[in-house]
């Protein structure tokens, strides 16, 4: 019941009809959303079952980027439909519940988007293969994810924003293709503006200004310097004490603290660099040697950005100034400038010739604008990242589901008795997501859902759906609603999973102890 009441809150969250929720976090903050695993981020629970089931929609989310409502409803579902048993005293182990679920759900059910490549005797659909080098494909694909969003009004630019950007980070070394949007593709969130203000930069954006008001803020084809470590006088690691007899000693120990920065900084005047990007401080001994060689020098960069501007530019990163050579510098960049927006500098490196990271800028009227605006483009890429990867579609609207659920009815014929009961119990718990759908449009659920059934009874309709506009019945392929195969196969696996995991389970028991009256420890609960 935990498990399912997780699911029932972000039931109204599916589909382009899809309500929001208002969440008070513990901070006082406000979160706006219809991201599943947002939401359940957010709400606290005690219940063991429910945390698995937030767990899945984390899982779910780390994983694939997308479908983590769907999951966490599927989920639910399959334990709903598995409580008929269990309130009729059949143990689930031996009832074929727990059987079925972990059998024949890896022979017949998770199995299903590998016979989406073949015609087999468990399912007719076949996943439609997609030519990544197709803008126009790719834009239609990842507008099946953004319409169920709050973004759907800004769809067409989101979808040219979340391309671009998966393009921009995308690596091919060796036959190996990598796409980590994690690290490469920064989203930076500037309230004001409109949403018709973002764009992707050709480069990167950090939200720092130069070191001092004197230095360049426009070079235009910067040589870049990026160090890992700073440019002040090293102090020591514990206490150190120093015993001075002299006088001249100590403008002795002086003498060699400016020695040691006027050497790490002729180091760097010797490559002639533009601009120097470092992780740590600079002290003002340095900042004048610089200044007098006209290098521009940003400090407390962060690692992660100092690593997409290496990736942008072409630059490496120098650990110790004595170890740069002319290969360090990069040159890719076009166009290096510091901005005021608002009341903070933001400096931006663009114009790069072939950059391999990029920045995200998202403008917007307020915070909480912005914060659902990212989650948005976050699960457009993450769709984006994964049809590049396995660029295989499955159609939306719930045709897979019941395209699977009555191919599993017509498979439950063959038994008789008791081992029936679970395959119909699995093809009613697979109705969900269409049903969803028709209830969060405000159709007639029972009416519309009949007739998809009977429509898949039909030779050739298996992408036929529902379309969560109107309610009515649609072909998916000609609506142009798909989704990634991977996201599909990684909702099935992980709401089966758990399914199993929980029906396991016979009785909660507490490891806390319980505390009497008096405020002294008891037994455990």
């Amino acid at each position: 019941k935990a498990a399912k009441n997780i699911a029932d809150v972000i039931r109204t969250c599916l589909g382009p009809r899809a309500m929001m929720k208002m969440l008070l976090d513990p901070m006082g903050g406000i979160v706006m959303t219809n991201d599943g695993n947002a939401i359940l981020r957010e709400i606290q629970v005690q219940n063991p079952a429910a945390k698995s089931m937030i767990e899945i929609s984390r899982a779910q989310d780390e994983e694939v980027g997308d479908g983590t409502t769907s999951v966490v409803i599927l989920g639910g579902e399959m334990l709903s439909v598995a409580e008929q048993f269990l309130k009729q005293q059949i143990h689930p182990t031996v009832s074929m519940i727990v059987v079925f679920y972990s059998k024949h759900y890896f022979t017949h059910l998770c199995d299903f988007y590998f016979l989406f490549f073949h015609d087999t005797d468990l399912c007719n659909i076949n996943s439609v293969p997609v030519d990544v080098n197709s803008r126009e494909m790719m834009i239609k694909i990842i507008n099946s994810t953004i319409n169920t969003k709050a973004l759907s009004r800004w769809s067409s630019l989101a979808c040219n924003i979340a391309l671009d950007a998966v393009r921009t980070v995308e690596l091919n070394e060796n036959g190996r293709k990598e796409i980590d949007i994690k690290k490469y593709a920064k989203v930076e969130k500037i309230p004001g503006g409109i949403i018709e203000d973002s764009c992707v930069l050709k480069g990167v954006m950090v939200n720092k200004d130069v070191t001092h008001g004197r230095m360049r803020r426009l070079i235009k084809n910067p040589r870049i310097v990026l160090l890992d470590c700073s440019l002040e006088y090293k102090k020591g690691e514990s206490q150190t004490e120093i015993e001075i007899t002299q006088g001249e000693d100590f403008a002795r120990i002086l003498q060699m603290e400016e020695e040691y920065i006027q050497q790490i900084c002729e180091d760097i005047i010797r490559l002639k660099p533009d601009l120097l990007f470092t992780e740590k401080g600079i002290s003002d001994l340095a900042l004048h040697y610089l200044m007098r060689a006209n290098i521009s020098a940003i400090r407390r960069v962060r690692k992660s950005d100092n690593n997409r501007i290496a990736r942008a530019c072409g630059a490496r990163i120098a650990s110790r100034t004595d170890e740069l050579r002319e290969e360090y510098v990069g040159t890719g960049a076009g166009l290096f400038e510091v901005k005021k927006i608002g009341d903070e500098y933001f400096t931006f490196i663009t114009e790069c010739k072939d950059p391999k990271a990029c920045t995200i800028l998202l403008r917007g009227a307020s915070k909480e604008i912005l914060a659902e605006v990212e989650r948005n483009l976050q699960d457009a890429m993450q769709v984006c990242r994964n049809v590049l990867l396995d660029p295989h579609l499955l159609p939306g609207g719930g045709a897979v589901e019941m395209a699977v659920s009555r191919r599993l009815t017509e498979r439950s014929r063959a038994f008789t008795g008791v081992e029936k009961w679970p395959y119909h119990a699995v093809a009613q718990a697979l109705e969900v997501i269409p049903r969803t759908l028709i209830q969060n449009c405000g159709a007639s659920t029972i009416r519309v859902i009949t007739s998809l059934r009977a429509k898949h009874t039909q030779e050739g309709t298996t992408t036929w759906g529902v379309n969560g506009e109107t309610g009515n019945l649609t072909d998916m392929e000609e609506l142009g609603i798909w989704e990634p195969l991977a996201v599909k196969a990684q909702t099935y696996k992980t709401a089966v999973e758990t399914a199993i995991l929980l029906l396991r389970i016979d009785e909660i028991v507490s490891g806390q102890k319980k505390k009497k009256k008096d405020g002294r420890p008891g037994g455990a609960q």
